[in-house]
């Protein structure tokens, strides 16, 4: 048998293996990250300018700067937050609020929305391609862009939104009962308010996927770099902007790089702003939450 003091030991080794290899893995992590910034950094943010990002694009992209690829980006996003945020906040209030936690329907929803979550983006493009493009005549455009991204994220939101109202603690809503506000009221003036970190984190979420983008957007808004005129002219999202510079466009390189800097910067600011909110609403930390009365 064993000796205790050779059991511990061996304990100890694989306590300090484990260890080992778990931060491992997370500088891994890091240092490619940190790879990719500085190389990203190191090859296009000195062609970064106030110029750079109002200019036109010119000599197909080699020159010029990326005004109108951000216009379009920019109009890209709007329709998509206003076609997936009140389809979004819908389905979620439906699931925390109006149906039960464990009924059919709220279970196959939500396995639904996991499956969609895990659609390829490329089977999104040709969705939309087929359906907005040429079924419902839109052609290439902001729109059909817009609307396929829409059908991207809602997934993510209506997930995170069922997270944020789920986490409001039931005393709130027992409280609003008791001074007698209907459910009504007590959702839009009482749980809605308190999600709202939560709320907006999903949204925050939801605008990094639809920037970083590209093979959905190449098959429904095009390729067009000039400023779209009405959200039925096509326009290069950008991602669809690096991949036309660094794939197609010889000597494309270093705008390529450049655009990639602003794309990345906007993504971290992004992603810092969703750990802020996450931090504000506390989401795992909230004791007695949950959304059914």
């Amino acid at each position: 048998m064993t000796s205790l003091p050779t059991t511990l030991y061996l304990h100890r080794r694989r306590d300090l293996l484990v260890t080992s290899v778990i931060w491992l893995a997370a500088g891994s992590v890091v240092t490619i990250l940190g790879w990719i910034l500085i190389d990203i950094g190191v090859r296009g943010l000195t062609h970064v300018s106030y110029a750079f990002l109002t200019e036109a694009v010119e000599d197909a992209g080699r020159a010029g700067g990326i005004g109108p690829i951000l216009i379009s980006t920019m109009l890209l996003l709007g329709v998509t937050l206003f076609i997936a945020i009140p389809l979004s906040l819908a389905t979620a209030i439906e699931l925390t609020e109006m149906i039960e936690q464990n009924s059919w329907f709220s279970r196959n929803l939500r396995r639904f929305l996991d499956v969609l979550a895990g659609v390829p983006s490329i089977v999104f493009g040709l969705f939309g391609n087929a359906l907005f493009v040429i079924t419902l005549e839109l052609g290439y455009s902001i729109l059909s862009g817009g609307l396929t991204l829409a059908c991207m994220v809602l997934p993510l939101l209506v997930r995170t939104f069922e997270q944020a109202i789920t986490a409001v603690p039931r005393e709130y809503r027992f409280a609003a009962a008791a001074l007698g506000l209907d459910r009504t009221a007590t959702l839009f003036r009482v749980v809605l308010p308190a999600a709202a970190p939560g709320l907006m984190a999903g949204v925050v979420l939801s605008v990094g996927r639809a920037l970083a983008e590209t093979a959905a957007l190449i098959f429904t808004a095009g390729y067009v770099a000039r400023t779209p005129e009405s959200l039925l002219d096509s326009g290069r999202s950008m991602s669809v902007h690096i991949y036309d510079m660094a794939m197609n466009v010889p000597g494309g390189g270093t705008q390529a790089y450049a655009t990639a800097c602003v794309l990345v910067a906007m993504l971290l600011a992004i992603n810092g702003s969703t750990a802020i909110l996450l931090r504000m609403a506390g989401l795992a930390s909230r004791p007695g939450a949950g959304g059914q009365w």
